[in-house]
């Protein structure tokens, strides 16, 4: 049969059906989707932030219409349409066979941010991301699930560096008509309008559907005409303002997350809150019990049941606290209809409720409130367990109810377009191999196009036994391996000079940067890319500085760095870290093998952990709860080099990438950054660089492939989302 359309109907068709892919936020872990669209026009594409929806404004319905006249073009259309109408009718699922009651009342799974795609910014770092990925494989697993969060329609700031290498902000306005998303409507066709009560006053908000596969995640939007300028700036900017914004943003989020959910007529089986923004949901809960007539303990105990919790940060400032007078100024509704004072509604959130010089702690309201507890992973459960000790000075430490689920990335929403490609090519070879029979395949004789599926691609890179086939040579050989690595490798820097060129020409630098000589192929490249936090230590490396200038000045074993991310706009201290580093870049003896590039998002990080060879992760032991960035370079053949903290101190295993230090750190920050640095250079130059460096008769580094196969082999499968989110199904949504 030919790919061509035969009819304006069929046409017609074929058209609606893309636009209901570019709809829906799986296009962003199917790469040939989102290869339709990169051809559809390519520079929109880049310029765009890959935007498929975007791109289907700025191509005409009579040009897509003669576009579809190409048998190949329209076949890999029909492909792609066939892929995703196949995901969301499958009935073969995990979460049919495992948790079907999901599937009747979902998990209703509350978070300040999401992390999607570069497309959508609305988030601020690993914990939208995470977000992100629980969500996407919730809908691949087929998880009932039904995301709550804000629509910040100037997301998160954009980085700039100036001409003293200072990180400066600013906001670009959103339209959600080019975006993945839809406004929620109510039986009449209008915009459903669901309200809060803040400071004494009405805030109404509207809600954006966001389609991610199965699931779906709603928006909440304060912009409206019937609020105050102040409350419709409570979805201006991602963790925008003071505290008295932020809290108004959290009774948004929580009460006006659980009023959707009503509205919606959606029952959830179990509230989900990701870290202690969304805690006020809690007393929603609560006040709807109690307008039903039972008792306030009553009214506790029920919402209890309903809830778990998830706390994402060991360090104390990462935990949101208000002030009484915040608190009566913001909740004074909430707390009459509670029927409780001011300094009752105070002591939910304190660790001792009858102190009244203690602030009221979010993440002290959802631990009292939810049935259960997880940190994210197993080192943070330990911390978390000695942090929270307080509220339950019954047990021992060891008895604290705060369990532990490590986390994990989505693995296809991360494997970069050609290592998707390898391995596909990868599996096809494997399976013909053995192939008993000798027909060819139908898509060969029914079609002009040979592109086979994603779909069983999606299914296997989620098994334990596809990847423990890259162990086997005869499936995937080091040669082979090796050229991917420079592929990457070669990408990442042309990527990277591309960025930079475009950097020093607004600063007018241009003259004396030879931006195409930037980085060597040839090096072993180190990259680092996330928040600049403090703790993360993101200049720590050149704290052996002379001994750094030797190493990447090695003509024979070549060394250089790739740095990128955010301070927070008021974090000056990060801010000075990330000074720091591009003054080096540009003004040292580091200068053509350092580099920095501004304006950190998915799509840089996506670059950066498929093309260094190397993944460095230094944060001051234990303060990274768990860390994901690291997870997604395994597919992609990088080696991770990070101290033992978070999800590494769990993963590694002697043979597949590089520790910094041992299982243990000082008391003392002085001595604990002292003894860092050292470990750090100590592994580079021991282990690291010899490693890469050593080359058999054919130039392949055998001993590096070796680690590269057993990295694969023993993190792809084990630090995803998929493993994550049955944990979470079978430990905490299904079990009260």
């Amino acid at each position: 049969m030919s790919c061509k359309p035969q009819s304006p109907s069929e046409l017609s068709e074929m058209i609606s059906d893309l636009n209901r892919v570019a709809h829906n936020l799986w296009w962003t872990w199917n790469q040939g989707a989102q290869e339709i669209f990169h051809d559809l026009s390519p520079r929109s594409w880049q310029n765009l932030y890959h935007n498929a929806v975007a791109i289907l404004h700025e191509v005409s319905d009579y040009e897509l219409r003669v576009r579809l006249q190409d048998p190949e073009f329209c076949c890999r259309v029909r492909q792609v349409i066939t892929d995703f109408n196949a995901y969301m009718s499958d009935k073969e699922t995990w979460g049919r066979h495992n948790a079907e009651q999901l599937l009747k009342n979902p998990v209703a799974y509350f978070s300040a941010e999401f992390g999607f795609h570069e497309t959508l910014p609305i988030a601020a770092g690993g914990l939208g991301i995470l977000a992100g990925d629980h969500t996407k494989s919730a809908s691949d697993l087929d998880i009932g699930f039904v995301g709550i969060s804000l629509f910040y329609r100037e997301g998160y700031f954009q980085q700039q560096i100036n001409q003293d290498n200072w990180q400066t902000e600013y906001y670009t306005l959103l339209n959600p008509k080019s975006l993945p998303m839809e406004p929620v409507v109510d039986p009449k066709g209008e915009p459903l309008v669901c309200m809060v009560e803040i400071d004494l006053t009405d805030v109404y908000f509207q809600v954006w559907r966001v389609n991610v596969g199965r699931c779906v995640v709603y928006l909440l939007d304060s912009n409206r005409p019937e609020n105050a300028q102040h409350h419709r700036d409570l979805t201006r900017r991602v963790y925008g303002g003071d505290t008295s914004m932020r809290i108004m943003q959290e009774i948004l989020l929580g009460i006006g997350g659980v009023r959707l959910l009503r509205a919606l007529g959606i029952e959830p089986s179990v509230f989900h809150m990701n870290e202690g923004h969304a805690a006020f949901l809690t007393l929603e809960l609560i006040r709807e019990k109690q307008a039903s007539g039972i008792s306030l303990a009553e009214a506790m105990a029920r919402t209890k049941q309903e809830c778990i919790f998830t706390t994402h940060t060991p360090v104390e400032a990462g935990h949101d606290r208000f002030g009484r007078d915040l608190m009566a100024y913001a909740l004074m509704k909430m707390a009459n209809q509670l029927r409780l004072t001011i300094d009752e509604l105070m002591g939910l959130g304190r660790v001792n409720p009858k102190d009244n010089h203690e602030l009221f702690c979010m993440t002290v309201l959802g631990l009292k409130l939810s049935r259960a507890a997880n940190a994210v992973s197993e080192l943070h459960g330990q911390v978390s367990r000695q942090m929270w000790h307080v509220l339950w000075p019954e047990c021992s430490v060891e008895e604290v109810p705060i369990g532990h689920i490590t986390n994990g990335i989505h693995l296809m929403g991360w494997m970069k377009g050609p290592v998707r490609r390898f391995w596909q090519r990868r599996l096809n070879a494997s399976q013909e191999k053995n192939q008993e029979s000798v027909n060819p395949p139908a898509s060969e004789t029914t079609s002009c196009c040979k592109n086979k599926p994603e779909r069983q691609l999606e299914k296997e890179a989620n098994t334990i036994e596809f990847w423990q086939k890259v162990a086997d040579p005869g499936f995937v050989s080091d040669e082979e391996l090796w050229a991917l690595r420079y592929k990457l490798r070669r990408e990442l820097i042309e990527f990277a000079r591309r960025r930079l060129l475009i950097q020093g020409q607004r600063l007018s630098q241009s003259d004396f940067i030879a931006f195409d000589q930037l980085l060597n192929p040839d090096a072993l490249t180190i990259g680092f890319a996330r928040r600049f936090a403090t703790y993360k230590r993101a200049p720590l490396i050149f704290d052996q500085f002379e001994n750094v200038i030797k190493l990447v000045s090695d003509r024979q074993r070549p060394v250089q760095f790739v740095f990128s991310g955010k301070a927070h706009p008021r974090d000056d201290e990060g801010k000075r870290y990330i000074q720091r580093i591009i003054h080096l870049s540009k003004f040292s003896e580091l200068k053509g093998r350092l580099v920095f590039i501004e304006n950190y998002d998915v799509h840089i990080a996506r670059q950066m952990v498929s093309g260094c060879d190397v993944w460095l992760n230094n944060p001051r032991r234990p303060l990274e709860a768990s860390g994901t960035s690291g997870q997604k370079a395994g597919c992609h053949g990088c080696l991770n080099m990070s101290i033992m903290d978070g999800w590494w101190r769990e993963g590694y295993d002697g043979t597949n990438g590089f520790a910094i230090g041992g299982d243990s750190h000082p008391d003392f920050v002085e001595e604990q950054d002292r003894m860092d640095s050292e470990n750090l250079f100590k592994t580079l130059t021991s282990e690291v660089i010899p490693s890469f460096f050593n080359r058999d008769a054919q130039g392949i580094p055998r001993q590096w492939i070796q680690k590269i196969r057993r990295a694969i082999v023993t993190l792809v499968p084990q630090y995803n989302t998929w493993r994550m989110v049955q944990d979470y199904a079978t430990k905490y949504y299904l079990k009260k």
